[in-house]
């Protein structure tokens, strides 16, 4: 596989991103908490609270993973998918576009002025680029799953 600059650097960047995040999501650290336990509260759903950051992180490592296979349309899909969540539930529920920031010991020291919230755009504006990248290349995997689904003469 070659190096094609407009598909490996915004898939390098969703992956550091997905991949970087997981290491608050799977060790319970203090901004996991407070986000899916908000989010757990809000929706009513308590088991999201405990286990929504499990989900969202093993969602995530699969995206990145996929990204650098032959797979790799998937990938950017899983991704816009995960950060359109991301991005609804930062807009319309209490959580919010500006994150609280924590100490080492848990206690709030102060915010993150919507990093948060703009990395999950940044995202979703790259894995969006390379979906619809994918869905134009005839070696696409979106492109054949879309020709199989909706017809031959079906365009992107």
């Amino acid at each position: 596989m070659r190096f094609q600059l407009t598909k490996h650097v915004p898939a390098a960047f969703i992956a550091f991103v997905f991949v970087q995040s997981l290491f608050f999501k799977f060790t319970g650290s203090p901004e996991t908490d407070f986000i899916f336990g908000t989010l757990g509260e809000w929706s009513g759903f308590a088991w999201f609270a405990d286990y929504g950051a499990y989900m969202v992180g093993g969602g995530e490592l699969i995206a990145a993973a996929l990204l650098f296979s032959r797979w790799h349309g998937l990938g950017a899909l899983m991704s816009v998918g995960v950060m359109t969540g991301a991005i609804f539930f930062h807009l319309f529920t209490p959580l919010g576009v500006v994150m609280p920031a924590f100490g080492e010991t848990g206690e709030i020291i102060g915010d993150d002025a919507g990093l948060l919230f703009g990395m999950a755009c940044l995202v979703w504006l790259s894995a969006s680029f390379l979906a619809i990248r994918d869905l134009k290349s005839e070696t696409g995997v979106l492109k054949k799953w879309s020709k199989c689904l909706f017809g031959k003469g079906a365009e992107a």
